[in-house]
């Protein structure tokens, strides 16, 4: 016969031991567990939670790979039904949005790092490359920020025309390219390189400047 969470000593059980000690006491799986509520006949909560973390069969990215995995592959475990995966997917989706700035909107560009902290959790554990436009005024302040490409594995299909369409709109001064490597390896290829002297070439004719082109690894 399982052990159901309820036989457990009080303070061994998630919620109680979240109440009386605080959140950080709680292993990944018992967090999950108060996440999913109930397990199945065979496992309580805890157990299901740590089948779910077993899906990481690389154990390379710690729980940040719950981001990307899809609820098709959560509903593979037994217990976890259509209801519980998207409960699981929108905890990682708010996990990202909080990492996020509220407002990036008038935010000053010094550097690339000052861009890099704002854009780094959330394009670090993509899967596919996502390019996006950041556009700036005078100032390097933050007016808008814009995907503009989802590509595969490889670089994202991008062109002059997505790229350049919103600041000429704007009539903004001034932009910086981003896009991730879903690799985590930050250095430029020689085709991030040769496309980025191109929009150079292009901006130039239109009075706009490219500050940089930042790509995002994994820390880097």
């Amino acid at each position: 016969m399982p052990i159901r969470i309820k036989q457990l000593p009080e303070l061994e059980r998630p919620y109680e031991k979240l109440e009386w000690y605080g959140e950080k006491a709680l292993s990944n799986a018992e967090l999950l567990a108060i996440i999913i509520k109930t397990g199945n006949k065979q496992e309580t909560s805890v157990q299901l939670a740590q089948e779910i973390l077993n899906l990481d069969h690389n154990n390379s990215e710690g729980i940040n790979f719950l981001r990307n995995i899809t609820i098709e592959e959560l509903m593979q475990i037994k217990g976890i039904g259509k209801v519980k995966a998207i409960q699981l997917k929108a905890v990682g989706e708010l996990a990202n949005r909080m990492t996020m700035p509220t407002n990036f909107k008038k935010i000053m560009i010094k550097e690339p790092l000052d861009l890099a902290k704002i854009m780094m959790e959330e394009l670090r554990f993509q899967k596919k490359e996502i390019a996006k436009i950041v556009i700036l005024n005078n100032k390097n302040e933050i007016l808008k920020m814009k995907d503009i490409a989802v590509g595969g594995t490889n670089f994202a299909n991008l062109s002059m025309k997505d790229i350049l369409e919103e600041p000429i709109k704007m009539k903004a001064p001034k932009i910086i390219l981003v896009h991730n490597h879903p690799s985590g390896d930050a250095t430029p290829s020689e085709q991030d390189i040769n496309f980025t002297n191109h929009l150079y070439d292009a901006t130039n004719l239109l009075g706009i400047q490219l500050l940089d082109h930042l790509v995002i690894g994994n820390k880097t």
